[in-house]
């Protein structure tokens, strides 16, 4: 994985960082016996997955590989 980069970009980490507020969040009022606050928390998860989508909408994700066209794959195949 470290060879091709997966995760090693700013919106997966924003991302990830947000989940992780979040999940503790979920934790802690688990803990104190508060369904309202453990919602939030996992509001706040739900948050980070959403501002990680946006801001590799923005381009600040990593680019997508580059593919051949089927035609050319098939016929280097054949060859």
């Amino acid at each position: 994985m470290a060879g091709s980069s997966h995760g090693h970009t700013p919106a997966a980490w924003t991302g990830v960082i947000i989940a992780f507020i979040g999940f503790c969040i979920s934790g802690a009022f688990m803990v104190l016996a508060n369904p309202v606050g453990f919602w939030a928390g996992l509001v706040v998860v739900a948050l980070g997955g959403v501002v990680g989508l946006g801001m590799r909408a923005a381009g600040m994700g990593a680019p997508k590989p580059a593919h051949d066209d089927l035609a050319k794959a098939i016929a280097a195949a054949k060859a």
